[in-house]
């Protein structure tokens, strides 16, 4: 992998963007087949659903990919040293990345080409609801690759069974790092059983913070865009939490929410003001439960606050360290906020559906990284790397 070159590497990729494009029928087809066996009120229904317009936007991130430039061989840092020795930081790639995932097809696609990009090997553990899908995808790219002649093996799809989950958890010394990407009951099993690295990628219990001088058109815009732009992702708004002073406010939020169906749990003083303004088969009293719940579909919480500081204490008690944003004019809130608020992304006055590798300019991602080693928010071309001390000398040996 590491002797591939950048040139040829970005050929396989613009040809597998073009080949994806041209054989759009054959994987809605097999993407046809796993939403046959999935109920469609599921949440993962919509994360696990191909649609040619979304084929085309995996096709232009492969092609985005393709144009951004390799990180391997970057220099991170160079010194020389006073007894003469030539010390660089040169970053490498990790080696033999695993994946295990839900639903999502669309990941197969991605890790393949940050990987190739990066010349990391990659081993796919797809879930059994995205058989059919995966299998049509890496079938895909190993066409590709034989017609570059490149080993088909770089990248390598595991059956769907739990017993391929289990030997890539073991795989010590064959595989160097493990990203799983799906829920929280999915990380969790990662972490707690693999005896290789982890990167968790994850769960996105999302809030909202609409502050006492919120401005009120800004605020519509981005609750109505953070939650139903796609409810199912990761990204998606779980959590409203409003100053009390703006309570009236309210009404006009959630109107564009009854307008897409979004169901919505509020605690008691934000359903008393809206009791008489929203769908009242949509609207129901909050429970506990209700906050700190990765909703993956269309229902929001909604939590009245008395200030920033107790917004501020909300999110620390019940955030996935994913995305948080602020609505506010005041900029001392704002920046209040962004400093104290300990999450991957955090947002002023936009929507949290960016959190994003492609939207952040990555070209694509293999997660959103919600731990602190190593990597944080969106892992891309920069994330799929290490590093390795090059030491160059001329025979200095060191003194006893």
């Amino acid at each position: 992998m590491v002797r591939l070159p950048v040139e040829q590497i970005d050929l396989v990729l613009n040809e597998l963007a073009q080949a994806t494009r041209q054989r759009k029928a054959d994987l809605l087809s097999a993407n046809q087949s796993d939403l046959y066996r999935m109920d469609s009120n599921d949440p993962k229904y919509d994360r696990l659903k191909l649609t040619p317009e979304r084929i085309d936007d995996i096709a232009n991130d492969i092609a985005k990919v393709a144009g951004l430039d390799c990180p391997i061989g970057e220099t991170l840092e160079h010194r020389i040293l006073e007894n003469g020795l030539d010390l660089a930081k040169i970053r490498v790639p990790l080696g033999v990345v695993g994946i295990i995932y839900e639903a999502r097809p669309n990941v197969s696609f991605d890790v393949f080409s940050l990987c190739l990009k990066t010349k990391n090997a990659c081993v796919l553990k797809g879930g059994s609801d995205a058989e059919f899908s995966n299998r049509a995808i890496v079938s895909l790219i190993h066409e590709v690759l034989d017609k570059f002649e490149i080993d088909r093996n770089v990248v390598h799809l595991l059956p769907a069974d739990r017993q391929a989950a289990s030997d890539l958890l073991h795989a010590v010394g064959d595989v160097d790092l493990i990203i799983p990407r799906g829920s929280q009951n999915l990380i969790n099993f990662v972490r707690e059983n693999s005896q290789v690295p982890v990167i968790e990628t994850g769960a996105g219990i999302v809030h909202v913070y609409f502050d006492k001088s919120g401005d009120l058109a800004k605020g519509q815009q981005i609750v109505c865009n953070s939650k139903t732009r796609r409810a199912s992702v990761c990204n998606a708004l779980d959590c409203l939490l409003i100053h009390r002073d703006r309570l009236e406010c309210l009404p006009a939020i959630a109107e564009p929410l009854a307008e897409k169906n979004t169901t919505i749990y509020a605690d008691d003083q934000a359903e008393s003001v809206l009791e008489n303004a929203y769908p009242v088969e949509l609207l129901h009293p909050a429970l506990n439960e209700h906050f700190g719940t990765e909703f993956l579909s269309n229902k929001l919480a909604i939590k009245t606050v008395a200030n920033i500081d107790e917004a501020l204490q909300h999110i620390a008690e019940y955030s996935s360290r994913h995305s948080e944003a602020i609505v506010a004019e005041d900029n001392r809130a704002i920046e209040t906020f962004l400093e104290i608020v300990d999450a991957a992304a955090v947002y002023a006055n936009t929507s949290t559906a960016f959190t994003d590798g492609a939207q952040f300019g990555m070209g694509a991602e293999i997660g959103i990284s919600t731990q602190k080693l190593h990597a944080r928010g969106p892992m891309a071309l920069n994330e799929m790397t290490t590093y390795k001390w090059v030491i160059r000398g001329t025979g200095q040996i060191r003194n006893p």
